[in-house]
Formats: C-alpha cells, structure tokens, sequence
C-alpha cells in the first residue's frame, strides 16, 4: 500500500477559495455567502471537475429518493445562487457551463492546498493544469472560458486525479457535509440571544414569499415563547430580506449570540422546512436539520425546529415551556395557507393590508372554526383597524370584534400569549377596564416573554395609569426584542414626551429618524418635544414633514395647529381647526385632534366641550396624558373625566399599592 495521502484543506479556483473545513467561500480574502444547497453542488461539480454531472446525480445527491419537492425547481434556483456567488454567467461561464437537458460541468482550473501553501505544488502536478499568468488587478486569476479542446485534456487527465486524491478529497468532504448538516457532542458556547433570518422562498416564484415570511414569523413566535432566549422580533428581522450583510455584521447589528438561517419549499400540499444554528461572532456553525410534512402538520414541524434550537443551545424549557413546543394542533393545508396569508398582510401594518388581513383570517375560520390562532390574527386584525393611526374603523366597531374574536380563541386555547395582549389592547383602550386589561397583559407576557408587541403595549397601558417610569422600561424593553422597529423606536420618544423628559424625547426621535428618515411618527414626535420646548419654529418644520409623509394624518395635523397657537400664530390655528371640523362624522369626529388645538388657543371651555364628545365616542383616553394637556389639569372637569373613564381611581389604587410594599 503506498502513503497515505493527506485530505486537502482548501480548494482554489480563480480568484476564490472553498474552505472544507468551514464550507466557507471567499473571493479574494472576502467572505461570500453560499450555503446549503449551492454548497452542496458547488462540492458535487469541483469533485467531478471537468466531468459532465447529470441533473440526475445531482437530484440524488441533493434530494433523497423520497422527498416530495420540486427538484427541477430547487436544483435551477440553487446553479442560479452558485452562479451568483461566483458572479459567473450561464451564457459565458468561466466555472460552471451548462450542457442542456443534461446537467452541468466545473471547466475552470482548481488546486487543492493541503495543510500549508507548499502543499499546493502536489495538487498542481497531479491535476497537471499549467501555471496561469498574472493578470491585472480586477480580472479573476483564471481562463474566462476553456476552449473546446481544452475540456476534453481535462476530462482525461480527472481519472489521475481520482486515483491519487479522489478518495481523500471525498473522505474530506464527508467529514465537511457531516461537520454542517449534523450535531457535535461538545457544548457549544452559551448562547442566550438569537435572530432568526427571514427564511428563504427556494420555490422560484416571489408570490409564495407569504409562505417563508409566514413561517419565519411562526418560528420567532415559537422560540420567543422560551423565557430564557432573547429572540429578536420579525419586524427587525424583516428588514435583512435579501441583505448581502455577513452574519457576524448582523449579530452586531441585534445584539445577539447566534442567529437561525433556512429556506421554505412547497410541492403541493407538501413542505420542507431547513435550518441551520450558526455561532454569529464566530460564523460557526452548530446544527442544522430539515423537516418535511403536509401544510397542515407546519405547526407541528415549527415547534420541533424550536425544540431542537433548545436543546442544541443547552436551555432547560419550563414544564410550561415543553408544553408549549410539543407537537401543534394540525390544520387543514387550505386553512394554514389562508392563516399565512393573514398574517404576511397583517404585518404589513397598512389599511389595505388590514382588510385582506381580516378577509384572510375569516376564511381559515369558515375552514377551520376551532383554530384559535385564527381568531388571534382576527382580533390583532380588527385592534389595529379601530386604532387612530390606521382609522380603517370606528372604534365602536371594531373594539367589540376584535375582543369577541381575542375571546374566542383563548377559550380555544387559553395559553395563546398574542391573544391575552390582544384582549388586553381592547379592554384599555374601549372599555376601559384596566385592571382586568393589567391582568391580561402579565399573563400575555408571562405566556410569551419574547412578543415585543405585548411589552409594547402593555408600556401604553402602564402609561395611561400615570406609571412613566415602568412605561418606559417597558417600552424598552420592547425595543431591546425588536430593535428596529420603527413604531416602538419612536414610541419611546413619545414615553420620554409624556415624563416631561423632553431633551431625552428629542434624542430618541432622532434615533428614530436615524432607522428612516422618512418614518412620519418620528418627526411627529420630535415635534411635539420641540413644542414643550418652546422651539416653534422647528417644531413646525417637523409637523409639517410628519403632515407630508403621512398623507395628511388628522393627529399630525391637530398638533401643527396646537404648535401655531402657541407659537401665536392663531390664523394658521384656526385654519386647520375649521378644517377638522369640517370633515367631521359620526364615525370620525376629530374630537380629541379639535380639543386639543383649542387648549392651544387657551379656550378651555371649547376644549373640554371636545373631549366629553370624545367621552361620548369611546375615545382612548391614554391621549389625557399628553403634557399639551397640561392646562387642564387642575380643571375640576377634567378631572371628573378621568375619573369617569376609570383613569384617576386606578392611578389612586397604584399609589397607595406602591405606598404599602414601601412603608416599615
């Protein structure tokens, strides 16, 4: 038997280096992201360099005899991110040519390094490509395209290279695909923070990235349930779609120990779902899995990519914990298409997106009438339709849906975290019933500690209790499992504004800002900080661009007017005031916007005239905490108001709870 010879460490190809210890690409030193599949094919064609590899070969390979998806579909989008990676050309390639209706074949010259840079004359003698001259700077150091000659002396000379390294080669690259797609016995390193990427659609046709969104959205929910795991919300995550950003560069960016990548594939009623655990400092990887089944066991199939993240990172799950992320209700495929549709249109937090929203959850409730996480979506659904920023309906009638809806499902389900914070949304901010509104706000929490939009507005209930300093801590908090979130960036501005923390308001704004300068609620709040500051001028210039970016927000434009009056500009007062009055309805009377511009004309009789039509309308009275109101506050009606709308005997119980736990 003659030496062994030694595994090679790299394979080198023009300009690029395919690490087979890591599965990391880099051209030039810079790291390129390529995995799963594209890897997979990549290692296929350079271990068949200069051989026709079949479409054939590559589906066993890639796909087992029984997976159930669309191969021609997977393997033409995973050549077609290979190609990207290699910035190649399927009409002019210089690595990786195409042989029609047959398969594909590596034609560029490789070298495989093993252990150190010497090792590379062996690898070049025994693929007996010659030297490459140098080429100016910008040009891959390879030939742009082999003549045709030049394909079959590759071809040939292939089987040598087989013979002397090809079973190394291969042992390396099994020990590399099992290293990936396999778990290690050593612990890995503590990880308490997380991102889940938003998962690829490898179906080939963007209508379907309802269902990848859908599912990213569904496994962020399923690990923020684990109390122990700080997992950044969707919202964030969802602005990495299509980023060309390294891992390492993210995990900065969020503030996390690790982050989840995978990709989505339907055929059919029929779904697999990859995933892979990567160490983010390191851009290491830990685990991967793929998990197959029907559309209607995808509930069933999240929990147990949750599951295996746990036990891989070494976090002991609460009996209730496990409870949770056992195997999920089942649901019929057409209902959990319909459910993702829901909420793919209901986190696009727009008018229009709430009305497919709410048609959406309604047909998986015709399909499936005990399928709680339904009636969740509805009622979120209907909660943002009465609220004033979206004004899609009057609250008195979309509170009374949403909370029939948040009702239902958690008498189908009880331990649904979104639904608690949904019926407690309700309870706040129309029936104004806050203590049970707090109880359902802890128990949300306490079901799902991860939900950033239950730590968001639960900070809105503490607010309308007086308790500022727990609001924002709150809201912080929010804003630490969702970090660029606009809405809660700039909603904690607007916390600071409500403390009379006014220089604190301003810089959150602007951090707000910072995210998108072009977010309206941003320039609304630093306007409205500018104000209390008494720096008109540039409060104007803020309402004004918050008033322009929002398509003419009534709120944004009731705040302008407020800023004209008490700048004493009362003819650009009352010009907005006539023109809120004037598109005023029953279903929008403008009232709190109308009160609010004549507490800056200081005619308080006219503004407490306003607010008891708000009264009469179910307002949310969370809006009496604004200091704009401030005038008002010694008016023996307003208070009346606050006690009539629960808001002043509830701020009375927390004092004096606050004044028991700390007397001696």
């Amino acid at each position: 038997m003659g030496p062994l010879v030694p595994s090679p460490r790299l394979i080198r190809f023009g300009a690029f280096e395919l690490d087979l210890r890591s599965g990391e690409l880099q051209r030039q030193g810079r790291k390129i992201r390529l995995e799963g599949q594209p890897v997979q094919v990549l290692i296929c064609l350079l271990e068949n360099a200069g051989e026709l590899v079949t479409r054939e070969e590559l589906r066993r390979k890639l796909w087992p005899a029984d997976t159930f998806v669309n191969f021609e579909q997977g393997l033409n989008a995973a050549v077609k991110r290979l190609r990207q990676a290699l910035d190649d050309s399927a009409d002019n390639p210089r690595f990786v040519e195409t042989l029609p209706r047959r398969g594909y074949r590596f034609i560029a010259p490789m070298q495989a390094v093993v252990g150190d840079e010497s090792a590379v004359q062996v690898a070049t003698a025994v693929t007996e490509v010659p030297p490459t001259p140098d080429l100016p700077e910008g040009r891959d150091q390879d030939q742009d395209q082999l003549s045709e000659k030049s394909v079959p002396d590759v071809r040939r000379r292939w089987p040598r290279i087989r013979t002397m390294s090809g079973f190394a080669l291969i042992a390396t690259i099994a020990i590399l695909t099992g290293w990936i797609f396999f778990p290690r016995s050593h612990p890995p390193p503590a990880i308490r923070s997380l991102a889940v990427l938003p998962l690829e659609n490898l179906s080939g046709d963007a209508s379907q990235d309802y269902l990848s969104d859908g599912m990213t959205d569904e496994l962020i929910t399923e690990l923020g349930q684990i109390s122990e795991l700080r997992v950044i919300s969707r919202t964030s995550m969802m602005t990495y779609k299509g980023t060309h950003k390294s891992l390492p560069q993210i995990a900065r960016d969020l503030n996390v120990d690790a982050v989840v990548e995978g990709a989505v594939i339907r055929s059919g009623n029929r779904v697999r779902i990859t995933a892979q655990l990567i160490l983010a400092a390191a851009d290491k990887h830990l685990w991967a899995r793929s998990y197959d089944g029907e559309m209607g066991d995808t509930l069933a199939l999240q929990k147990q990519v949750a599951r295996s993240i746990a036990a891989e990172i070494r976090i002991e799950l609460t009996p209730h914990e496990q409870a949770v992320l056992k195997n999920g209700t089942r649901v019929s495929p057409e209902a959990y298409d319909a459910y993702l549709k829901g909420r793919y249109f209901w986190n696009k937090r727009t008018a229009d997106g709430l009305r497919k929203a709410i048609d959406y959850f309604n047909q998986v409730i015709e399909i499936n009438p005990n399928y709680a996480e339904a009636y969740a979506g509805l009622a979120d659904s209907y909660a943002l339709a009465g609220d004033w920023e979206y004004g899609l309906l009057p609250p008195k009638e979309a509170y009374p849906k949403a909370k029939a809806a948040a009702a239902k499902a958690l008498k189908l389900d009880d331990t649904l975290g979104e639904a608690h914070i949904s019926l407690a949304f309700c309870l706040d901010g129309f029936d104004w019933d806050w203590e049970s509104a707090g109880r359902e706000f802890r128990r949300g929490i306490e079901l799902n500690p991860g939900y950033a939009t239950g730590h968001h507005w639960y900070a809105w209930h503490l607010t309308a209790l007086g308790r500022n300093d727990e609001a924002i801590s709150e809201m912080k908090k929010a804003e630490e499992l969702d970090p660029l979130s606009l809405i809660i960036s700039a909603e904690l501005a607007e916390e600071f504004l409500i403390a009379h923390r006014y220089d604190e308001a301003i810089k959150q704004s602007r951090k707000a800002m910072a995210l998108d300068p072009f977010f309206a609620v941003a320039h609304f709040e630093l306007g409205q900080a500018f104000v209390q500051k008494h720096m008109y001028n540039e409060a104007i210039a803020e309402l004004q661009k918050a008033i322009e970016l929002s398509a003419g927000s009534r709120t944004f434009k009731s705040n302008l007017a407020y800023a004209y009056a008490e700048s004493g500009k009362t003819n650009e007062a009352l010009k907005i005031l006539n023109d809120l009055k004037s598109n005023s309805h029953d279903a929008f009377s403008n009232a709190p916007e109308i009160a609010l511009i004549y507490v800056g004309l200081d005619q308080k009789d006219q503004a407490m005239a306003w607010l008891e039509k708000a009264y009469a309308e179910r307002f949310n009275p969370s809006v009496l905490r604004r200091p704009a109101f401030d005038p008002l506050r010694s008016d023996p009606r307003f208070q009346n108001l606050l006690r009539r709308t629960g808001l002043s005997s509830m701020s009375r119980i927390f004092m004096k709870g606050v004044s028991e736990r700390t007397s001696p």
